[in-house]
């Protein structure tokens, strides 16, 4: 009996968890009280994406969920309480509605003072992306001096056509302000260019910090090269089309059977030898793919709420997993199965880039027949959602080769692997939870190498093994397939074996 009163005492001491109101009330308190995500996610500490994810219905835990819940009841009270003045006095003046959000209203926020528009140089009481900039183009002098001119009425016989006069010089929206801004396209808005490049001030505020100490900088990069590469995410999503949910809800073949099990999903990771090689010694050289999980971020990703469906339909306008029946293949000698090694038989879920890669070797190359599609979970879809992030890091990646700068590369390449790693049930990313995205991207990345082995293959090279992300071996001239290199577009040479020898030696 005392195990039992032992196990009472410890639920009686258990702290309840602080109510919440339903999912969709928490995005209207936010909004009926005129504060901006951004706003919000800061005042309770988190990234503006996982207010998001809160919002959408993911609960948060611990002393997370004790702010949230307490602003949520205080907003709740300032509505309540601006409700009772307003009926108390009918006649007074309505209070000013909230500051209209843009797309991704995490980039939005009030300013505590006004301070001179980006554009134009006038006071401004909001900041866009973190520069202050007049919401209302008609508010700003520099939409204003570039606004085009009301066209002049035609001529009549009445009033004939005045001779036009001399265009007048415009006048810079910028003077006084300290010279131009340059601005670059994001989204629908546009934001200054020459903004602080959160990738080298990192790297040189950790060299500073440790005295010039390569491998120590390097070494603390990479401990914080999580958070770094989600600070990084939400940069470049700043005037996004779309918002990121980072914490959606997800059907029950994207979540663990059991604590040290996996989900239900097969991600297709190429696992091949060539089984028999022809009589004599060959020289196979063994190639490095570069920036394997970098490229497979350009990929098919789900916006939205994935959704069940069944039947055989392929909408490449979506994407997301489906239930399948694999084709035979019938090239094992020559070349690796595209589905992987699976020795399971019957349907298997995969993703997106797996199901594309099958049928495009049905469709195009005619290697396989398609594969029988039983049901599915997807959801709109664009190939565009992280390629800001991408870009950037690959940028930075290609630099840092070409200045020899390996404390740069060394972080660039933690923060992209780690951040495909963490995406899912990981205790060590508790920003974005998106177990379909680390599913997608990673078979993007197993798709990829195929392919490249298909590319040898194709050119004339023998296929000797295919492992991982990054690991193909060959046999021949493979320089004349693939360009030598260390950037993403490029192989590198990891090792050079014989396999193999003449009857004499």
């Amino acid at each position: 009996m005392s195990d039992f009163k032992a196990i009472d005492a410890l639920l009686e001491s258990a702290p309840d968890p602080a109510p919440l109101p339903p999912a969709e009330e928490r995005r209207s308190l936010r909004e009926d009280v005129g504060l901006s995500r951004a706003q919000v996610a800061r005042a309770l500490g988190v990234s503006p994406s996982t207010l998001g994810g809160w919002e959408s219905g993911r609960d948060p835990s611990g002393e997370a969920r004790e702010r949230y819940a307490y602003f949520l009841r205080q907003a709740q009270e300032k509505i309540s309480a601006r409700a009772a003045v307003a009926e108390a006095a009918p006649e007074a003046e309505p209070a000013p509605s909230p500051a209209p959000e843009a797309d991704g209203d995490e980039d939005q926020a009030e300013l505590a003072e006004p301070r001179p528009c980006v554009l134009c140089g006038q006071p401004a009481r909001f900041e866009v992306a973190g520069y202050p900039q007049h919401l209302d183009p008609a508010d700003c002098t520099a939409a204003v001096a570039t606004a085009p001119a009301a066209p002049a009425p035609a001529p009549t016989a009445e009033a004939p056509a005045a001779e036009e006069p001399p265009a007048p010089r415009r006048r810079s929206a910028q003077r006084g302000a300290g010279g131009g801004v340059r601005v670059a396209p994001v989204g629908r808005r546009v934001q200054p260019a020459d903004g602080p490049d959160p990738i080298a001030t990192a790297v040189t505020e950790a060299l500073a910090k440790h005295s010039g100490d390569i491998e120590a900088a390097t070494k603390a990069l990479v401990k914080r090269a999580i958070p770094d590469a989600m600070a990084l995410l939400d940069h470049t999503r700043k005037g996004g089309r779309y918002d990121v949910v980072a914490h959606p809800w997800l059907p029950d073949i994207l979540h663990k059977q059991s604590a040290r099990g996996s989900d239900e999903i097969w991600e297709a990771r190429p696992k091949w030898t060539r089984s028999e090689l022809p009589p004599g010694a060959h020289e196979v050289t063994s190639l490095d793919i570069n920036g394997a999980y970098l490229s497979a971020l350009k990929t098919w990703l789900p916006l939205g709420k994935l959704e069940h469906s069944t039947g055989s339909h392929h909408d490449r306008r979506r994407s997301g997993f489906y239930l399948i029946t694999p084709p035979e293949w019938e090239h094992g000698a020559v070349l690796p199965n595209p589905l992987g090694s699976r020795d399971e038989p019957g349907p298997v879920w995969i993703g997106e880039p797996t199901l594309r890669q099958l049928l495009r070797l049905a469709d195009k190359y005619h290697l396989c027949d398609p594969p029988e599609i039983h049901e599915s979970w997807t959801s709109g879809a664009t190939e565009t959602l992280l390629e800001k992030f991408r870009i950037t890091l690959r940028d930075a990646r290609d630099k840092a080769i070409a200045d020899g700068d390996e404390v740069t590369l060394e972080y660039v390449k933690a923060m992209y692997s780690k951040f495909v790693s963490t995406l899912g049930e990981s205790n060590f990313n508790r920003e974005i939870y998106r177990t379909d995205w680390m599913h997608l991207i990673r078979s993007q990345a197993f798709a990829n190498l195929w392919m490249k082995a298909y590319r040898a293959y194709d050119e004339g090279l023998t296929v000797v093994r295919a492992m991982g992300t990054d690991e193909l071996h060959v046999i021949g001239d493979w320089r004349a397939v693939f360009p030598e290199g260390r950037s993403v577009a490029e192989v590198k040479v990891k090792d050079v074996y014989t396999v193999g020898a003449d009857e004499e030696t």
